[in-house]
């Protein structure tokens, strides 16, 4: 579908189980249909690297490979970097 093409990739790190991680996802909700939501499990063995650098934030957001938040969702934070790409992508 050529109208997820140009959305912005959300990387969520996670691990399960993790409360924070669906604490975060559904402060996100309201916002699904601007992004795709990619999520990467950091206990598996081929994202060791990401374990080693994140185990003690998860959740870490990512947009489109940049860090962006971890912990917890800074919904203003995000809604600006949205808003950011959303006008680049125009």
């Amino acid at each position: 579908c050529s109208a997820n093409a140009n959305k912005p990739v959300l990387t969520l790190f996670t691990k399960k189980p993790c409360p924070l991680c669906d604490e975060a996802k559904e402060v996100l909700e309201p916002y699904r249909r601007r992004f795709i939501l990619q999520e990467v499990d950091i206990t598996l063995p081929e994202n060791s690297a990401w374990y080693d650098k994140y185990k003690y934030d998860i959740p870490v957001f990512h947009l489109n490979g940049k860090f962006l938040m971890k912990h917890q969702v800074d919904i203003q934070k995000f809604e600006d970097q949205l808003m950011k790409l959303e006008v680049q992508n125009d």
